[in-house]
């Protein structure tokens, strides 16, 4: 049995329609990798299944230095406010002890004086800890348990008092809170320098105080199989850098720019541009220093990932002489400009060096060109200019022509022919 025919012709349905439209090309995406160093320094890592918890409890100090604020604010109140409590306690048992809650006990007995009830206790235990004295409530020597008492809490409430200032002088102290004033360039770029293929970035310091002894070192972190068969998830490789040559030293008073040379001994030897666009590697960079103020040592951090480093671009000046003083413009500290570069590995330069100078003389003609044509288009606009102005005057003449009395030609008559006469 043949099928019905649709009233809709085959070409005007969906599948024909949809046969019809224009498809966009499929790319098949590049699995994102997780970062391990994000932009801001802060690693990306996360511990779990941490079995034994109590070797934070062994250092406490430094638990409750790298603790939010929020959390360390109400450990404090919780210590203080127990304290507190513990020790009215003790001092309601001590009067509760001595006869000094019996009403009917004469004055200038009691161990403590005016503690009647637990809130007067409460009170008292709060003004000998905080050393607020009020006067209405007071040891005497009758008792020699309140002075012991009194003692212990003594003792308690500084030691209290010593952990908490120095958790608060070490938390607004901390070394990744001047890291915040040291910068790097949010990209990297790979550019011919020196006639060798260099890995650069930038880093600068907003703060007028320096960074003492400033040392950088840069890492390559990808996933890299072993011979046999082993797989390394975070391979830390590590990277020279042309600072590195005199003790890795930097005097970071203006920003600088950090340069790797891609040599032999380079993890970034055998990549070209288009193999840097799949690759999965990334660039960690860290800086360290002694803050000049503190003296305490800091370290930054960032990286970069195979999106964030530019191929054939070189950073712009930004550091300029004004009347007699050097300026830097942080306006421009992250500007890049297209610069010719090869499009290939080092060691394919290295093995052919010609195709630097093949790329520097194409560079060179491109911008004669350019310069050629840009200098034609200035004398086309002259000329158009000079033109316009030489017609201008031409039609004048063609005007004040136009006004001049014509010329008008007579015929007489002559022996043997005519002459004209004007």
């Amino acid at each position: 049995m043949l099928a019905r025919k649709s009233i809709i012709p085959e070409e005007f349905g969906l599948a024909g329609l949809a046969s019809r439209m224009p498809r966009k090309p499929v790319f098949r995406d590049r699995v994102n990798k997780a970062r391990f160093i994000a932009k801001n320094g802060s690693c990306n890592l996360a511990h779990k299944n941490i079995r034994e918890q109590g070797r934070f409890l062994q250092d406490v100090f430094t638990t409750l230095v790298d603790l939010k604020w929020r959390f360390t604010l109400v450990i404090f109140t919780t210590t203080f406010v127990s304290s507190w409590l513990l020790f009215a306690m003790t001092w309601w048992l001590v009067a509760f002890g001595h006869g000094d809650l019996d009403q009917d006990r004469k004055a200038g007995v009691e161990c403590v004086t005016n503690v009647k009830s637990f809130s007067s206790a409460f009170l008292f235990s709060i003004e000998v800890q905080v050393t607020i004295g009020f006067g209405g409530r007071m040891i005497t020597e009758q008792c020699g348990t309140a002075i012991a008492v009194l003692i212990i809490q003594n003792i308690v409430g500084l030691i209290i008092n010593a952990i908490m200032l120095g958790c608060i002088f070490m938390k607004t102290a901390q070394s990744n809170r001047r890291a915040e004033t040291l910068i790097f360039s949010r990209h990297a770029v790979i550019a011919v320098r020196n006639n060798q293929l260099c890995f650069m970035t930038r880093i600068g310091d907003l703060r007028k105080s320096m960074i003492i002894g400033a040392a950088v070192r840069l890492q390559v972190v990808r996933k890299t199989t072993t011979p046999e068969g082993e797989v390394i998830p975070i391979h830390q490789i590590d990277v020279q850098t042309e600072s590195a040559l005199a003790n890795n030293n930097l005097f970071l008073l203006a920003p600088l720019i950090i340069c790797h040379a891609i040599d032999k001994n380079s993890p970034l030897y055998d990549l070209s541009a288009m193999e840097l666009q799949c690759s999965d590697l990334e660039v960690i960079v860290i800086l360290e220093g002694v803050v000049e103020t503190t003296g305490i040592t800091t370290q930054a951090r960032t990286s970069y990932i195979a999106e964030e480093i530019q191929w054939g671009h070189r950073f712009v000046p930004i550091v300029a002489e004004e009347e007699g003083v050097y300026s830097v413009d942080y306006s421009k500290f992250g500007n890049t400009v297209k610069v010719a570069t090869p499009r290939c590995s080092a060691r394919e330069l290295d093995e052919k060096p010609s195709i630097l100078i093949q790329t520097l003389q194409k560079s060179e003609l491109s911008h004669q060109n350019s310069l050629r044509k840009r200098n034609s288009m200035r004398r086309n606009n002259s000329m158009r200019k000079g033109a316009g102005a030489g017609g201008g005057s031409a039609g004048m003449r063609r005007n004040n022509s136009a006004l001049a009395i014509p010329k008008v030609q007579f015929l007489t008559p002559s022996d043997g022919g005519a002459s004209m006469v004007t």
